[in-house]
């Protein structure tokens, strides 16, 4: 079973910024198509940002693009999102993901989830 842990959540002021991190317990990191979802309650899961096997394509949300990024190590088996200039609109679980094929935007198409980090940002 693949495990994915997410850490890095927390609570940070509105135009601030934190990086999450995602870790994968296998060893076939490259193999999947990784990303990141959030959601808030009551709310259906939403894409916020993907990224290639190698890291060379990059998908992100209307609503966080210029403001996040997606990035991954293969060799660490991580991936990351740096958050920057925080709305409290970002506030949300944000969740780690992975599919081995095709574009990492729909939830029902993913195939490992993370446990989810909290991610808070005040006004």
């Amino acid at each position: 079973q693949v495990q994915l842990v997410e850490s890095g959540g927390g609570l940070v002021q509105a135009g601030g910024s934190l990086r999450l991190s995602c870790t994968a317990s296998v060893r076939t990191f490259s193999n999947f198509v990784m990303g990141w979802f959030r959601q808030t309650p009551g709310k259906e899961r939403e894409f916020v940002a993907s990224i290639s096997w190698g890291g060379s394509n990059t998908y992100y949300a209307d609503s966080v693009k210029g403001r996040f990024t997606i990035s991954r190590d293969n060799a660490k088996n991580t991936v990351e999102l740096q958050m920057n200039t925080l709305k409290p609109e970002d506030t949300a679980v944000y969740y780690c993901a992975a599919q081995y094929s095709g574009r990492l935007n729909d939830p029902s198409r993913v195939r490992y989830w993370g446990q989810g980090t909290q991610v808070t940002v005040s006004s």
